[in-house]
């Protein structure tokens, strides 16, 4: 069991080549740039700030690493889809993202941060076929569940428990709020048996 509430903010990287050595474990947390993959961060390390939130989504503009000891890692990647920035910047932020998905031996698994109001849009289906395709166990964290009526969070259960297999040792996935700090044990049970198996 790691002490979340201890990491620490260890570098940021704008390339592949600026990342930290690849060695030990780490887990990554990708999502759309409005999807509450940041307030997710803060909440699981019950650190305000730790992870940059915005009104204006898109802020997360590097591969910024925080260490739980010395070889252990979370990985806050930037967002997809909403940043406000040059079309080459975001280019550039799209290689070096897939650079890190397709290259980094010590990622463990990867946290696809959705909106449980608006889930499968086109990157998370990209996100899951790419993790499917070479065997990356990946959890889907479905954010801002408070927003959602009683109704609305059952036809989400739903679609999720018809469409993922419980056994499946690749995919999970859960409810989750920031604001409410619901399914935070989850996650990190999650994280645990990734980061040390």
């Amino acid at each position: 069991m790691f002490h979340y509430q201890k990491i620490q903010f260890l570098t940021s990287a704008a390339l592949i080549s600026q990342c930290p050595e690849d060695t030990g474990a780490e887990v990554a947390f990708a999502g759309r740039s409005n999807a509450g993959k940041s307030s997710a961060i803060n909440t699981l390390t019950n650190i305000t700030g730790l992870a940059k939130t915005s009104k204006t989504p898109g802020r997360t503009q590097l591969l910024n690493f925080f260490s739980l000891d010395d070889t252990h890692r979370i990985v806050d990647l930037p967002g997809y889809g909403y940043a406000h920035t040059a079309s080459r910047n975001r280019q550039r932020w799209s290689k070096t993202i897939d650079a890190y998905l397709t290259t980094r031996k010590a990622l463990k698994g990867l946290v696809l941060v959705m909106d449980s109001r608006h889930p499968f849009k086109p990157f998370d289906e990209q996100v899951i076929e790419w993790c499917l395709s070479i065997e990356l166990p990946f959890h889907i964290l479905l954010t801002k569940v408070d927003k959602l009526k009683q109704k609305e969070v059952q036809q989400l259960k739903n679609q999720f428990t018809n469409r993922f297999d419980p056994d499946d040792p690749l995919a999970s996935w859960q409810l989750f709020s920031s604001l409410k700090k619901q399914g935070v044990d989850v996650l990190r049970q999650r994280l645990d048996a990734w980061l040390e198996p």
